[in-house]
């Protein structure tokens, strides 16, 4: 396993084919400051070039928090003009993971509020341990959700239940959570990281080309009518249909072997 640093708060570990980017601000339950917002933006920018990193997982270095969202303290020394130049570079950190090209998964235990929920957010699975509190809480210190937690969350759970979440500001624990599809799986307390990295590994195996290509398809495709989600389908289908990873696919099939993926 090898290590990488992005600035003073984000690790990026390499379990073979997994990326691991973690979460280093544990003395303030990783809230997110402008320098941990640069080195999100930098390590996401690392990964997504990473034609070896077929799987990232999201995780925290806190054993309370995964994160505790924007550095409050932080922002309220700012004057406005600040505030103003700071926001490209903290929307930047939560695009940054939402945009990143290969299958992501949130390992999430204790608080995931306000910005640290929509990091989760942004991941394609959230994975959340029996200690996990999640929600959106930004409306009851004066501002809205941000990190694309107003677009991300009702694509979850429905816009009733997304307006109700945000509106109450409300914190929401693991059990709950889980029923109400905010997180998509519940494990032991404890367990979030190993099973994660577990789920990680299990999508891993799979054909590179073909998992960036089909969250392609299920990212571009949401919210479209049927016809047209049907077209960007096609579209992401013809990228992989002539690839050596299809090549080689159907070649283990057929010979009834593991499949050695050249990932082009």
């Amino acid at each position: 396993m090898s290590e990488e640093r992005f600035g003073e708060f984000v690790l990026v570990r390499r379990h073979g084919q997994v990326a691991e980017l973690v979460l280093d601000r544990p003395k303030a339950m990783n809230a997110v400051s402008a320098e941990m917002a640069r080195s999100i933006v930098a390590a996401c920018a690392a990964l997504s070039a990473d034609r070896e990193a077929r799987v990232v997982v999201v995780t925290s270095s806190h054993e309370r928090a995964f994160c505790v969202g924007a550095d409050l303290k932080e922002r309220n020394s700012m004057t406005d003009a600040e505030l103003v130049r700071a926001r490209p570079l903290s929307r930047g950190a939560y695009t940054g993971v939402l945009e990143l090209p290969m299958p992501t998964i949130a390992a999430v235990h204790g608080y995931a509020l306000g910005g640290g929920f929509e990091l989760a957010l942004s991941c394609d699975v959230i994975v959340a341990d029996g200690t996990a509190v999640v929600g959106l809480p930004e409306v009851s210190v004066g501002v809205i959700p941000g990190g694309g937690g107003t677009q991300l969350l009702p694509r979850r759970v429905g816009a009733a239940r997304a307006a109700e979440l945000i509106f109450t500001a409300r914190r929401v624990e693991a059990a709950e959570a889980h029923e109400l599809g905010l997180v998509d799986q519940l494990v032991e307390a404890g367990q979030d990281r190993d099973a994660a990295l577990a789920l990680a590994e299990r999508m891993a195996g799979n054909s590179p080309v073909g998992l960036r290509a089909a969250k392609r398809a299920l990212r571009l495709g949401h919210g479209l009518d049927l016809r047209s989600g049907l077209e960007v389908e096609d579209a992401a289908w013809r990228t992989v249909a002539f690839s050596g990873d299809r090549a080689e696919g159907v070649a283990a099939f057929n010979e009834k072997r593991k499949p050695e993926w050249p990932g082009e």
